[in-house]
């Protein structure tokens, strides 16, 4: 598994990657599931919709115990949460990483068709600046610009200083964001493609049911990294947003 995702095909002088075309099978999904969950609502939850009313219930109750703009931060949270859990999930499914697509210059082989949206370090950097971005430009908005530029300016030789680091950590934050999620994806996959390509005496490490508990691994990981952005996001709002 290479580094950088694999180029499937040009459209004009744009690059069609693997990662892209994931991205775009985990919206058609979640294009698709907003359809049949509303058409499906009923007063009285059960199955799906009420797993689903559980993790919104979760996610806003958690949103509203950190943060009084709660209207403003949790649509974002919730929203990072289902496409990164769904991207993340998606990865373990058969076909990822096995299906082959003959592109120019890859070889006998060919490139994999399909790969992890969030194992694409542009996806994950995408992903942290939107985040970063929307924290500034709501702590702006709601709480003026004046108290905004207090956060990094000051008088005070300390809290200048303070102000500096504060300043370091708006970068740091995007960095932190971005990488923690790629690298346990990226690794995850990375892991999993070496024990399905393994073998013993001659036959495939899969047949005698090797990677499942791996699968299980990166299952928990999938969901827990999708958490993990979603509540950072969630964090670092909330303390943009309010004036103290």
């Amino acid at each position: 598994m290479t580094l950088a995702p694999s180029v499937l095909f040009h459209i004009g002088s744009f690059p069609v990657t693997n990662t892209l075309l994931t991205t775009i099978v985990v919206d058609v999904i979640i294009i698709a599931l907003v359809i049949v969950f509303n058409k499906c609502l009923s007063l009285y939850p059960k199955g799906i919709q009420n797993f689903l009313e559980m993790v919104y219930e979760y996610f806003y109750n958690a949103t509203k115990e950190v943060s009084s703009k709660v209207e403003i931060i949790y649509p974002w949270v919730i929203t990072f949460f289902i496409f990164i859990v769904i991207s993340n999930v998606l990865g373990q499914f058969p076909g990822f990483e096995t299906i082959r697509f003959h592109a120019a210059g890859s070889g006998e082989e060919g490139v994999p068709l399909f790969r992890t949206a969030t194992s694409d370090l542009n996806v994950t950097l995408a992903f942290a600046v939107i985040s970063i971005i929307m924290c500034h430009f709501y702590s702006i908005k709601y709480t003026g610009v004046k108290s905004y530029i207090g956060r990094f300016l000051s008088l005070s030789p300390i809290f200048l200083f303070v102000g500096l680091l504060e300043f370091i950590g708006e970068f740091t934050k995007v960095i932190s964001l971005s990488c923690r999620l790629f690298g346990n994806l990226f690794a995850g996959e990375s892991v999993m493609g070496t024990i399905s390509s393994m073998s013993i005496w001659g036959i495939p490490l899969p047949f005698f049911g090797v990677p499942i508990p791996f699968m299980m691994l990166e299952l928990m990981v999938a969901v827990i990294q999708a958490i993990v952005f979603a509540m950072l996001t969630m964090a670092f709002m909330s303390i943009m947003v309010e004036k103290h």
